[in-house]
């Protein structure tokens, strides 16, 4: 990820990780928001707000041929509502 995309998404994701803690969430559940979220960036090596629909279907069909259904589930609702498929 170019250093000004990486600025954008580490900021970014202090802001979702603070607003998921003043939600009150449990910090296994943003420990598991956040790495969903960091993985999917990784896998298109760009901020996840740039993605669209198509972009995120394609993640999670290959993330299906690759890991487990449980970890699908938990990358797909996980993303504390940083990411919409609809």
């Amino acid at each position: 990820m170019k250093k000004s995309e990486q600025q954008r998404f580490d900021c970014l994701n202090q802001q979702h990780l603070t607003s998921l803690t003043m939600q009150g969430k449990r910090p296994a559940t943003i420990d598991a928001y956040s790495r969903a979220v960091r993985r999917i960036s990784a896998y298109f090596d760009c901020c996840p707000d740039k993605l669209i629909t198509a972009d995120l279907k394609r993640y999670f069909t290959d993330l299906i041929a690759s890991h487990s259904w449980s970890t699908v589930k938990l990358n797909h609702y996980n993303t504390g509502g940083w990411l919409d498929l609809t």
